[in-house]
């Protein structure tokens, strides 16, 4: 109602002008008051002639310029006070939570399920490798070690080109480098040909594709975000679960050689999930914007585009993140959990044999493994994404933490199959839960925006205790010659590391918690800092009455002399 009536005085202040009503400097200012009443409140009556202006017809000498100021002054002020906050971003921008989103999700359970499957699936063929090459259990390990450590020291590469060029162009071109890498290995004769080949150039290719999936499923997904990522992480059991076999009936056909042969044919298939993964298109905020995001760019000044470039390249490396208390207490948590995590899975099936168990059995514990673990990681999301946990996502990221590591501290007790296939059901539970939530931790600490690079930061980080892991665990086997050491010491490191993101992410809570209410409250908190620092000063510094010697009573040295000159 009242927007109608600002329209109808707007019409009636123009219906003036056009019908010569005013004259003169009045018709110059009736104009301009015009443009600047949007205000209903400045509206007096429906009348043909607004009455806070004068009527024309005779009263126009009564109607100063002084009046007609201050008026527009008000209108002025009126429109400034309701006029919106700007908003702080040009393109506002929502995830669509869908539609294509998902057809991005099967790509990226294609690209993730090749990229962590690939390293725990070749130790099928290390037991061959191991006899062929005449390796020890320490060089063979590093075969997955560097190639898990070069997949994640990639990561700030992979954000770079990812933020250059998108995520299609560069899982295809991951998944043509896993391709022909594993070609070239299948000729390999030596086992520095094959850390050359299988742990460099294909751990790089998988590089691309990991980060790149990560990074898309963010742009398309937010409130359904835990449940994409849960559906897209379950490519590794998924995969995992048939390569495994696949791995052992190829390696008892064709050899090592052929097996690799088969496997890099079968990973340009990233490839194909590579070409899904559409850009999402932004939704501009307004037509002015919209106009402005189709304006051509501005070439002219080569030196501030080479600046943009080195900061956006900067940005993914961006060491402020080490100010930022939650993210350090992840990534300490983090490089415990990526310490112990992959060893177990390398030398299960090796474990398995070395009980009495026939191959084709201990080929399938990894299958086994896989199988819950397909289940639990999309599982996991959808709790994850309730009311309840969303909040406390941290909580139940350091519990599953702490159920794999026992997972493994219970495994040295077992000595027959039917509990190895125990060990692998809860073994996949642990692990599945884990991985669904790794990267939701950090997208639920960093945001979708700051995601790209603190991932790009953690992987490279995390690459260390990835490259020193399964070495480090074929080193205690090497040593020791029992593997009960090698899942001891993977499970006591994680348990540590599920315990230290609980303790520490309760007291990171509890300060968040304390910071917010001194927002809140900040002139509670100013009182109470004034009150305890008169009680400081008041503790540390004697009263006023006994800062003059001799005067025990407390009264005025001035009072006692004016007394004592009048006795």
């Amino acid at each position: 109602m009242l927007s109608s009536l600002a329209k109808d005085n707007n019409a009636v202040a123009n219906d003036a002008i056009e019908a010569n009503l005013a004259t003169g400097p009045h018709r110059a200012m009736l104009k301009t008051l015009a443009i600047h009443l949007r205000q209903p409140a400045l509206i007096c009556s429906s009348t043909p002639v607004l009455t806070c202006i004068p009527a024309i017809d005779g009263a126009t000498k009564d109607f100063t310029r002084s009046q007609m100021r201050s008026q527009m002054r008000s209108a002025r002020r009126r429109k400034l006070r309701n006029m919106p906050i700007a908003p702080t971003n040009d393109v506002a921008f929502r995830p669509p939570d869908g539609g294509w989103g998902w057809m991005v999700v099967i790509g990226a359970h294609i690209s993730i399920g090749f990229a962590y499957s690939t390293p725990k699936a070749l130790s099928i063929f290390f037991k061959e490798i191991q006899a062929d090459l005449e390796a020890s259990y320490s060089d063979i390990a590093w075969i997955s070690s560097i190639m898990l450590a070069a997949m994640y020291a990639g990561g700030p590469v992979s954000s770079v080109l990812v933020n250059r060029y998108g995520s299609r162009p560069i899982v295809i071109l991951g998944g043509l480098m896993c391709g022909v890498s594993m070609v070239a290995a299948s000729f390999g004769n030596s086992i520095i040909y094959l850390y050359l080949f299988i742990g460099v150039i294909a751990g790089c290719g998988l590089a691309l594709n990991l980060n790149a999936s990560l990074t898309i499923i963010s742009k398309y997904f937010l409130a359904k975000r835990p449940l994409a990522n849960g559906l897209a992480m379950a490519g590794s059991p998924v995969f995992l679960c048939f390569l495994a076999p696949l791995n052992q009936y190829l390696l008892d056909k064709f050899g090592w050689r052929g097996s690799l042969l088969i496997l890099g044919a079968l990973m340009l298939n990233c490839c194909v999930a590579g070409a899904l993964m559409r850009p999402v298109k932004s939704c501009l905020s307004s037509p002015a914007l919209q106009r402005k995001s189709k304006e051509p760019p501005d070439n002219s000044n080569t030196e501030q585009s080479k600046q943009s470039c080195g900061s956006h390249a900067k940005k993914f490396l961006d060491l402020s993140f080490f100010k930022d208390r939650g993210f350090v207490i992840y990534l300490i948590g983090n490089i415990l959990f990526i310490f112990g995590a992959y060893a177990p899975i390398v030398f299960l099936s090796a474990y398995a044999v070395s009980q009495g168990v026939d191959q084709y059995s201990a080929a399938y514990l990894l299958s086994i493994m896989g199988f819950v673990d397909m289940f639990v990681r999309p599982g996991t999301g959808l709790i994850a994404n309730s009311k309840w946990i969303r909040p406390r996502v941290q909580y139940f990221f350091s519990f599953a933490m702490v159920f794999n590591g026992t997972c493994h501290l219970l495994c040295p007790l077992i000595k027959s199959y039917t509990f190895l296939v125990v060990y692998a059901v809860f073994f996949g539970v642990g692990f599945g839960m884990v991985f669904a939530l790794i990267f939701e931790c950090l997208m639920d600490l960093m945001g979708n925006e700051r995601f790209p690079s603190a991932v790009g930061l953690v992987t490279i980080i995390e690459c260390f205790p990835m490259l020193l892991g399964p070495p480090t665990a074929g080193f205690l086997l090497d040593v020791f010659d029992d593997y009960k050491y090698l899942f001891l010491m993977c499970g006591a490191v994680i348990v540590t590391g599920g315990l230290f993101l609980f303790v520490m992410n309760f007291y990171n809570y509890h300060m968040l918690e304390k910071q917010r209410r001194r927002q809140l409250n900040p002139k509670n908190h100013n009182d109470q800092d004034q009150a305890e620092m008169q009680n400081t000063l008041n503790h540390n510094f004697p009263a006023k009455e006994s800062t003059v010697p001799g005067n025990e009573t407390g009264s005025d040295p001035q009072e006692e002399l004016a007394s004592s000159d009048a006795a």
